[in-house]
């Protein structure tokens, strides 16, 4: 990948260079200089075995993301080259919670996170006033493969995204799901990790804000 301070004079741009340009300029905008300024000059992309394992886990991975892994190996409390990252990368509908890319060893350790901490609301064993949930996710939890990529602003505990790769039949493969805690609910907020990365940038990134700072 070619490196971001670069990228403003590469005629075509992909949607993850793109992406990472405009998230530069809104932490340099925003007042968070200094924290961009020391994750540029650490950054590190996943390596080549991880993202090996990531796309035997998952076939249908999309490119954009390991394109952005290769960019950079998560933003959650990582260490590149002595120096820990934590730093707000991604977004959702919450603008008030921002979230953490998470590494691709995370990433790997968790495959089975959604299915063991959500089969009850796959499976509609709830009562339907407390939870709500996308009539695009599959009913049946033993049928589930999502990839959770990420963690809002708190560890996860408000809110998580993954991408699920056995949709219902209303679904489409590859849909980016946000898991949200009180009131919670699991919805489809885009029906494809592609199309995430073009709403947060329609959203001018507005997740990332001077209050962060």
């Amino acid at each position: 990948m070619k490196s971001i301070n670069t990228i403003e004079n590469v005629p075509q741009k992909s949607l993850v260079e793109r992406y990472i340009w405009g998230l530069r300029e809104a932490y340099l905008e925003r007042g968070g200089k200094e924290e961009w300024d020391i994750f540029e000059k650490v950054v590190e992309g996943a390596c080549e075995e991880n993202l090996r394992r990531i796309k035997d886990l998952y076939p249908e991975v999309p490119a954009s993301l390991i394109e952005l892994l290769s960019y950079v190996d998560g933003t959650y409390y990582r260490m590149y080259k002595e120096e820990e990252i934590c730093l707000y990368f991604l977004g959702s509908r919450l603008e008030e919670y921002p979230y953490y890319l998470l590494s691709s060893e995370e990433m790997i350790e968790n495959e089975n996170l959604a299915s063991d901490y959500y089969s009850d609301y796959v499976n509609r064993e709830f009562d339907p006033s407390d939870v709500s949930i996308d009539d695009k996710i599959i009913d049946d939890s033993s049928q589930m493969r999502w990839l959770h990529f990420s963690d809002c602003m708190n560890n996860g505990g408000t809110s998580q995204l993954f991408i699920d790769f056995k949709p219902s039949s209303t679904g489409k493969v590859g849909q980016v799901v946000m898991f949200l805690h009180d009131p919670d609910c699991i919805e489809v907020i885009a029906d494809s990790f592609d199309e995430y990365l073009e709403k947060m940038l329609n959203t001018d990134l507005s997740f990332i804000n001077e209050e962060l700072f």
